[in-house]
């Protein structure tokens, strides 16, 4: 009983204290989940008609966005198969930028351009990774808030789970029909809570991956019997030397990367740092999700194919951990599922918002409650001057 009292305290302290953070990260994780198919139809703009023909290259797509960015790095030129613009991305690791130049291509026409650090679901990311602290503060804060969470998932079914099954069967519904509003605010915490309790917690751990270096490692070592997580890190050429320049050399990976995914729905293609430098490509047979994507590097001469041993190589060669790391971001966002696991986890990610002003209302219930009855027993108990007067 003495466990089942202190688990209690802890469950309800720390969600006191997390609530409002958790609220906020769930609220914002349920807005973010159809940000790809809201933002897709409002670039209506940049749909094109594909003629069959084979793309410009992507040296040439490159020349044409720098004119209009010149300031910035270029991190990549994507090419979807159908129906799409090119996208020349323009992303520095650390920098405060991260743009895209929409780019027909086969007439290389600039169809548009977007900043992706302003709007709507940016300023919903923010909050959602770093509850809109400066990154360095909010990520481990989110990170532990997620870790906490996870504690009160867990101790919640501990104090929730009855030793009578009877009173267990009567616990899997909400008694709608109840007048005491307090009582169906107790069912939707305590059964809604139950019910999500494997959604929440599987929210929680895709996140720790990202949250802490500890965890993820923790849990790379586990899913795959011990071995080590390797970072990711670009491939240095084995034999540098004389290469084909960085664009002709960019533009020969593309090409070979378009005839040997036939079936790809985007190519991406990354230029080297400088004229030596690494040629990285990628393949996506699904565009709908991250986990299948075929990753590739390749020397800037000669374009011989460099073997990595982390987990952004070709698919074939990922293992069971390789894929389930792989797997994380679209099984956080619910993309694992298709659209049915988007709806999924926005449904999800909103009742799970909930929990914490469930949580809240009835520990201010049961305060009001013992105020109550303090007041009742200090009106019964003599007075003071009541006892001086006998």
């Amino acid at each position: 009983m003495k466990l089942k009292k202190t688990i209690r305290t802890l469950h309800r302290w720390l969600g006191l204290i997390t609530g409002l953070p958790f609220f906020l990260i769930a609220l914002t994780g349920s807005l973010y989940a159809f940000q790809e198919e809201i933002q897709d139809f409002g670039r209506q703009d940049y749909k094109i008609e594909n003629s069959g023909l084979i793309p410009r290259k992507p040296s040439e797509v490159q020349k044409v966005a720098e004119r209009l960015i010149p300031e910035k790095t270029l991190h990549a030129v994507l090419y979807p198969k159908t129906g799409k613009a090119a996208e020349a991305i323009f992303y520095e690791r650390g920098q405060e930028y991260y743009e895209k130049v929409y780019i027909h291509p086969e007439n290389l026409e600039i169809l548009g351009h977007e900043d992706l650090t302003k709007g709507f679901f940016p300023f919903v990311l923010q909050g959602h990774y770093y509850l809109w602290l400066p990154p360095k503060i909010g990520h481990p804060f989110v990170a532990i808030v997620c870790l906490v969470f996870l504690f009160i998932g867990l101790s919640g079914l501990f104090i929730w789970w009855p030793k009578n099954k009877k009173a267990r069967k009567q616990r899997f519904t909400i008694k709608w029909k109840s007048v005491n509003w307090k009582r169906k605010n107790y069912d939707l915490h305590q059964v809604l809570g139950f019910y999500l309790l494997i959604f929440a917690m599987v929210f929680s751990i895709t996140g720790l991956v990202w949250g802490f270096d500890w965890f993820r490692n923790s849990y790379y070592a586990i899913s795959s019997g011990g071995e080590s997580f390797q970072e990711f890190e670009m491939p240095l050429p084995e034999n540098p030397g004389d290469s084909l320049s960085q664009a002709h050399a960019m533009d020969q990976v593309f090409y070979r990367m378009w005839r040997e995914y036939p079936k790809a729905e985007y190519i991406e293609v990354h230029p080297a740092i400088d004229s030596l430098g690494t040629i990285a490509a990628n393949a996506n047979p699904d565009a709908s999700t991250y986990w299948k994507t075929d990753y590739r590097y390749f020397e800037p001469h000669h374009l011989k194919e460099l073997e990595v041993n982390h987990i952004w190589g070709r698919f074939e060669n990922a293992g069971f951990a390789d894929k389930l790391m792989r797997m994380n971001y679209d099984i956080h966002v619910g993309a694992i599922g298709g659209l049915p696991g988007k709806i999924l986890a926005f449904l999800v990610s909103l009742i799970l918002a909930s929990l914490p002003i469930t949580g809240f209302l009835i520990w201010y219930g049961r305060k009001i409650k013992a105020r109550k009855k303090t007041k009742q027993k200090d009106f019964l108990r003599p007075k003071a001057w009541l006892l001086r007067s006998s």
